[in-house]
């Protein structure tokens, strides 16, 4: 089967925060968020900021393409770090904006920061798909956050949650022609998992999965038999390695080949012949975001839009 389009982007789209913060909209359905210690604020933005560095520095060096797009720090968007949610960019040049549950996230979608990612190709954008309206219907699609896309296959996986809904996922999956494979999923005490991004990466030949999340022996099968027959290995994690954002990798095309961008927490609760299998389909870049993981409840991969929009000409 030929490829529909990559898998992997050599570029991403990330959001420097001005007010990064503990969210108690979104705390209600993201069991991974931590309320900060009172009085914690400074040391809070002192350690972001090193968090987010560390980040775009780790992936420039290995040859990965960062575009940075500010924040403003008004209106507070305390999880304005976390761009993937709100936007997509794909090979054919369409852009997808999505609806998001929580009202202060909505705010993150700003036609300004789509306009950085076109000048700093300088990309070609052919079309934006703009699913945010489903918003006034009660219904949300978080990005790839909500979505795990097998690009070349043209696949989209997803666990339903308050906020990836049915037909949301129907209305995407028709306007870019994507397969739809849907489950439901919940963490150690029967909590729906929020994104299916925590506890899953798709890569060009590897699949991370956190199978015993998967509510339903049929739904597991599913999965599995679907990245089989799609040429992926897999790679099984517990409930307490989601926990700690092993499943929460981005494959990428660095300069010296493929690599996977995943966190400090994700890369010391593998086991080593985890770590092996992994290191067979890409250069592991490892970096420490634990305060990003713990007050946002989002880890390495959700700071990342992956840029695949086409140049210019």
């Amino acid at each position: 089967m030929t490829p529909k389009e990559p898998q992997c982007a050599g570029a991403v789209f990330m959001v420097h925060p001005a007010r990064f913060g503990f969210n108690p909209e979104t705390a209600v359905s993201n069991a991974f968020q931590q309320a900060p210690q009172s009085g914690a604020s400074k040391r809070l933005a002192t350690a972001v900021e090193a968090e987010f560095a560390a980040l775009a520095g780790a992936l420039q060096a290995a040859g990965v393409r960062v575009i940075v797009g500010e924040d403003t720090p008004w209106p507070v968007k305390p999880d304005a770090i976390f761009p993937n949610n709100w936007v997509s960019f794909h090979h054919d040049g369409t852009i997808v904006l999505y609806p998001m549950l929580a009202l202060n996230r909505r705010l993150e979608r700003r036609d300004e920061l789509i306009d950085a990612v076109r000048r700093a190709g300088p990309y070609r954008i052919a079309r934006t798909i703009d699913l945010s309206g489903h918003e006034r219907q009660g219904k949300y699609l978080e990005g790839t956050g909500s979505l795990v896309l097998d690009r070349s296959a043209h696949i989209a996986y997803a666990c339903l949650s308050p906020r990836t809904d049915l037909d949301v996922l129907g209305d995407f999956a028709q306007q870019l022609d994507y397969e739809l494979v849907t489950f439901e999923a919940v963490d150690t005490q029967g909590v729906a998992i929020y994104h299916t991004n925590v506890l899953m990466s798709v890569g060009t030949r590897c699949a991370i999965v956190c199978a015993a999340a998967i509510g339903t022996p049929q739904h597991r099968d599913a999965v599995s038999t679907k990245l089989r027959a799609s040429g992926h290995e897999i790679v099984e994690i517990s409930l307490e390695q989601m926990q700690c954002f092993a499943g929460n990798v981005l494959e990428l095309a660095g300069a010296r080949g493929p690599l996977l961008a995943l966190s400090t927490t994700a890369w010391t609760s593998l086991l080593p012949a985890q770590r092996r299998t992994l290191e067979r389909y890409g250069e592991l870049l490892t970096v420490d975001v634990p305060t990003i993981e713990r007050i946002g409840g989002g880890g390495v991969r959700c700071m990342l839009a992956e840029v695949h929009l086409p140049a210019r000409g």
